[in-house]
This record gives C-alpha cells, sequence and structure tokens, in this order.
C-alpha cells in the first residue's frame, strides 16, 4: 500500500504542471498579428521606430534616413516584445495595449511604450496599420 501513497502525489503533480503549461499558451498576446506594421514614437526625445517582420527600422532628428536593425519578437501575457541591437547597445521595446497620448497632440493611441536602449529609456505610445491612432492626421 506505501507505493500507492507515494505515486499518487507525483501522479497528482505531473497533472497539475501539464495544465499550468496549457494555461500559460492560452494566455499568450494575440492583439497584433505577426505581418502587422509596428509604428512606435515618443517625444522628449522625439524618437519613431517602424517594425515589419524582423525588421526594425528608428529614426530621430538627429538620424533622419535611419538605422535599419534586425529584432526578435517576443508575445508575452499582456503584450508584445522586440529586442535586437542598435549601434551596439541592447534595443528592447515593450508594447502594452492601452489607450495612449503622446502630450503633443489630439491624438490616442491604441498601445503605451517603453523602450530601452543601453543605458537610456524612452518613454511613447503605438499603433499599427490594422490599429490607427485616432485623431488629426497631421497634428
Amino acid at each position: 500500500m506505501r507505493p500507492t501513497i507515494i505515486f499518487l502525489p507525483l501522479a497528482l503533480l505531473a497533472g497539475c504542471s501539464k495544465g499550468q503549461g496549457e494555461a500559460e499558451s492560452a494566455d499568450k498576446f494575440t492583439g497584433i498579428d505577426d505581418d502587422e506594421i509596428v509604428t512606435l514614437s515618443g517625444t522628449e526625445p522625439f524618437w519613431n521606430v517602424e517594425i515589419g517582420g524582423n525588421i526594425a527600422l528608428f529614426k530621430s532628428p538627429e538620424n533622419l534616413d535611419g538605422t535599419s536593425f534586425a529584432v526578435d519578437r517576443f508575445a508575452g501575457l499582456n503584450g508584445l516584445s522586440f529586442s535586437g541591437q542598435l549601434d551596439g547597445a541592447s534595443f528592447d521595446a515593450m508594447v502594452t495595449p492601452g489607450d495612449c497620448s503622446d502630450g503633443m497632440s489630439d491624438r490616442t493611441y491604441p498601445y503605451t511604450v517603453t523602450v530601452t536602449w543601453g543605458q537610456e529609456q524612452l518613454n511613447g505610445c503605438g499603433h499599427t496599420d490594422r490599429q490607427p491612432f485616432t485623431g488629426p492626421e497631421t497634428p
């Protein structure tokens, strides 16, 4: 009878871990499709990132033509992140759903954005080609 007591808790534990894995995959963020073009932007300082597939283009007033670099995409539980290397420094952009204002126009964006580039943190808003901002086209 003792082997039954030992194996029963192990069987219950194995069943629990399988259920947790299924729940985690079911909860991944699916709000932005893989083929959507994602645009991120911020003010003070002004910056803009456009991501299509696995390529990002970072622009700023100092770099109007922009710098292209490869990014990896990761869907988390409440958003999406893009990671890569920009000018030799780590670049991570976290995109989460929520109304966002850039503070300079009357636009409302569907996503909030936090970018970490090297030691710098940039905050801003985001939208996609299928989920646009609302408000004036030209602020």
